[in-house]
């Protein structure tokens, strides 16, 4: 098996705790309501926490999609996130899966900047194919931009 990790930072004019639980903790209620394409976000399998699964369901090029999307810690303290997509596109046949290690931080002017590592964990000697590892950076932008949209159209969102 392979990891080949990236790595990304991301910049918001919104502070670090409060974009923390907007993108944490009430995406499965935003994340509907901001990005057309994705129709439901579902616990498949326990409570919210760490271990749970959820199963984000969504439309792409007129096809029905989904992805598993399994919580591997939160740590509300260092606003810290952790967690793997372990089925559903993206996934590939050479890829085993991918995890992501998320992390808010203070920005400049009470802003926050978010630091990503991406791990493609791929089977024997595969390489991750370097167009899912963009499509999936331009994925997470526009997501992360979505949500964060969310909270500076909602003022009294907090």
């Amino acid at each position: 098996m392979g990891v080949f990790t990236y790595e990304y930072d991301t910049t918001s004019t919104v502070a670090p705790a409060k974009l923390f639980k907007a993108v944490v903790h009430d995406a499965d209620v935003i994340v509907p309501k901001v990005v057309d394409s994705i129709k439901t976000v579902e616990i498949v399998e326990g409570n919210g926490g760490p271990g749970t699964v959820k199963k984000i369901t969504f439309l792409e090029g007129g096809q029905t999609l989904y992805v598993l999307h399994k919580i591997e810690a939160i740590d509300d303290a260092k606003l810290e996130y952790n967690y793997s997509i372990v089925e559903g596109v993206g996934v590939s046949d050479t890829v085993e899966k991918i995890t992501f290690e998320a992390k808010l931080v203070e920005g400049p002017n009470g802003g926050s900047v978010g630091k990503m590592t991406v791990k493609y964990h791929t089977k024997g000697d595969a390489k991750p194919i370097e167009k899912e590892v963009e499509d999936g950076k331009t994925k997470r932008d526009a997501l992360f931009k979505a949500i964060e949209g969310y909270v500076l159209e909602n003022p009294n969102y907090n």
